[in-house]
């Protein structure tokens, strides 16, 4: 397959293919999944209507050829999606994906880490945020306690994955853990990387006094320790990254809100029913589902991916004031991936 590299209306190219591949989750945070809302009686989508292995093989492989190199899987919770580690094979036989990695709450990592690992998959993101007991389980809406997760992450790293571990930042819910999560994964050699509370669909509550930011949270961190900024690794990088000058422990930020990177952004995004989103707060997406069922061929599939990526203007977070944000109808991180 020819290689057409492939850029929007902004110039940014696209890079990075967050692939979800299931809305369920064991967990309800209240900023992704609050359990007032996603019951023990609420309708996830029906295995069917998600995408197939197979179909999310064949439009990675496309998505590849346009100039995509970097794969993340992400749901709801991915390791609830069965055998998983058969996508990590198929995705990791496509020439041309140089990077795969996975996002997720950690709570199965013990059944699914060494088939994943054997499949080729070597890069993990942990959400969690908060150390003291009482606090994460109310976080997480199921009472999981932090050890638990932390037994995981320690099992998963024996088998030799490399993790970063990520904390959604709140105000005055749990930024009186940010010195803990420091202290404790600095000390274990671990990158934590802290994001600012973000509007991501339209039931988590977001508003801007929740919103601790970058420079509030490097305050604090700054009265403890001397951090040094490390440079970028590639263009579109998210996170803005700094090493302990005491270790090689390193932590990032992730400042949607109030430093944004729209600017550089090169990510596309498939939901586990096979919509093409262009951004994580978008209002809607490309059904390629429906044309992979009604039988498009490879062309077809390849003139709509790049149709819809060279009109992509989205720069939500440039744009973002708290009108915006309650205002706009947006997917929910659940359904659309992290």
């Amino acid at each position: 397959m020819n290689f057409h590299p492939l850029k929007d209306m902004l110039q940014r190219p696209i890079r990075d293919l967050r692939i979800s591949v299931t809305d369920r989750c064991n967990f309800r945070c209240s900023y992704c999944m609050p359990k007032e809302i996603f019951g023990d009686d609420y309708a996830f989508l029906p295995q069917n209507e998600c995408l197939s292995f197979e179909e999310i093989h064949r439009l990675t492989k496309l998505f590849v050829s346009l100039g995509v190199k970097k794969i993340r899987l992400t749901g709801g919770e991915p390791l609830m999606r069965r055998n998983l580690s058969d996508l990590v094979s198929q995705i990791l036989s496509i020439d041309g994906v140089e990077d795969v990695g996975l996002t997720t709450n950690g709570v199965l990592l013990g059944q699914q880490a060494k088939p994943l690992y054997d499949a080729g998959l070597r890069r993990l993101n942990v959400s969690l945020d908060a150390l003291d007991p009482e606090l994460f389980g109310r976080l997480n809406g199921r009472g999981i306690k932090p050890d638990f997760i932390l037994k995981q992450i320690e099992y998963a790293r024996e088998i030799g994955f490399e993790i970063k571990i990520n904390m959604v930042v709140q105000k005055g819910v749990n930024d009186s853990e940010i010195l803990p999560m420091a202290a404790y994964f600095k000390e274990q050699g671990i990158t934590l990387r802290f994001i600012e509370f973000m509007d991501v669909g339209n039931d988590n509550g977001w508003s801007f006094k929740r919103v601790l930011t970058k420079k509030e949270i490097f305050e604090r961190l700054k009265n403890m320790y001397e951090l040094e900024p490390v440079d970028q690794d590639y263009f579109g990088e998210v996170a803005k990254r700094y090493r302990y000058k005491d270790s090689d422990a390193q932590l990032g930020f992730i400042t949607s809100v109030s430093e944004s990177f729209c600017s550089s952004c090169t990510r596309a995004r498939l939901s586990c029913d096979g919509k093409f989103y262009t951004c994580l707060f978008a209002s809607g997406g490309f059904d390629l589902r429906q044309m992979l069922r009604n039988g498009a061929n490879d062309q077809e599939l390849l003139d709509v991916i790049t149709s819809v990526w060279e009109q992509r203007t989205d720069r939500y977070s440039d744009e973002r004031t708290e009108q915006t944000a309650k205002n706009r109808k947006k997917i929910n991180m659940s359904y659309i991936g992290g």
